[in-house]
């Protein structure tokens, strides 16, 4: 088997920053007891769009960051999606992406 997936190393790296075992991970996303998370870890099984989503939400990580490969990219779109409103509207006017 090559390189695991950098969906398979942000999901450890999420569930890690969350304090989450697998099994604690997989109640919180709905799946029960099932082997699944241990399956995705493990790049034996990769989870589709919808379960990576359902993930995500379970983790409170946007999506995005948990398709990353860069990861400075990774850590900024962690902090960004951390910010309130007022700082995410500050942050997209000085990348000249919104305006005042």
């Amino acid at each position: 088997m090559g390189r695991p997936s950098i969906v398979i190393k942000r999901l450890k790296e999420a569930r890690d920053r969350a304090g989450l075992s697998q099994r604690q991970l997989g109640f919180k996303a709905g799946m029960g007891v099932s082997p699944k998370m241990n399956q995705y870890e493990n790049d034996v099984h990769g989870p589709n769009l919808t379960t990576v989503t359902t993930i995500a939400k379970a983790l409170k990580v946007p999506v995005p960051y948990l398709y990353c490969e860069d990861d400075e990219l990774a850590a900024v779109i962690l902090r960004f999606s951390e910010l309130g409103a007022d700082d995410k509207k500050r942050v997209l006017i000085q990348l000249g992406l919104a305006s005042e």
